[in-house]
């Protein structure tokens, strides 16, 4: 596949969590790839991303390569453990081995291979980069509602859901339809913000969107209060 120096390094996106939802090409990268790398959850169940690709890929025929994604904003332990990321590819890629790092939704949506990315190019900008795009959730979300995001002059919003008030206030004024990812820690904010503007009949929550575990929430009123599964989205339209 690849006759440079080094290995190709691909992000390929495999969807949101239906197994069906992954693309002919992401398909084609894990089988041609020497190494697949994949998000390791560092106790527990595993990641969808690594569910999926299960189906696709005979670990014993592959090189498989976990890889853990520290959930902390210590500066020093992010630097030191997304340098022991690289570096697990870059051993393989110097190798002149293609690696697919496979990830949920898109890689270039909200996804862990951006850092990855961008730190390769940084520390070894020899590597080939390629991209291969993914079914989001927030396109899953759309289909499981059966609810369009946006048509002819419609605006549409993908906003990572926050404590600051105003700018989720605004996010949902100047646009249509908007959908909030990561809404799972701030849902009574976003909740308290809909009622302000009288919108709180128009969103619905859903969590885990095409896996076998999806929930779906038409009103999302009902949720308030309660916790939610961290992989949760809103779409409020108008």
């Amino acid at each position: 596949m690849n006759t440079a120096a080094t290995g190709t390094l691909y992000g390929v996106g495999v969807g949101p969590g239906d197994p069906e939802l992954i693309t002919v090409k992401a398909y084609r990268m894990i089988q041609e790839c020497a190494v697949v790398a994949y998000p390791k959850k560092r106790r527990g169940g595993k990641s969808y991303a690594h569910e999926i690709v299960e189906l696709y890929v005979n670990p014993e025929e592959k090189e498989m390569l976990g890889l853990i994604f520290p959930m902390t904003k210590d500066p020093a332990v992010l630097e030191r453990e997304w340098n022991k990321t690289v570096l697990a590819c870059w051993e393989a890629l110097r190798q002149g081995k293609d690696v697919a790092f496979v990830t949920e939704g898109d890689p270039n949506l909200y996804s862990t291979f951006i850092h990855l990315a961008r730190l390769m190019k940084d520390l070894h900008p020899e590597v080939p980069i390629v991209s291969i795009p993914g079914i989001s959730s927030v396109l899953g979300a759309a289909a499981a509602l059966e609810l369009p995001l946006a048509d002819g002059d419609q605006q549409v919003g993908i906003i990572p859901a926050t404590e600051d008030r105003e700018a989720m206030k605004r996010a949902i004024e100047n646009h249509d339809t908007v959908v909030f990812i990561k809404v799972a820690k701030v849902l009574d904010l976003i909740l308290d913000v809909l009622d302000e503007l009288k919108l709180g009949d128009h969103a619905s929550v859903i969590a885990k969107v095409t896996s076998p575990y999806e929930m779906v929430w038409r009103n999302a009123r009902e949720l308030r209060g309660q916790e939610l599964e961290y992989l949760s989205l809103m779409v409020v339209s108008k």
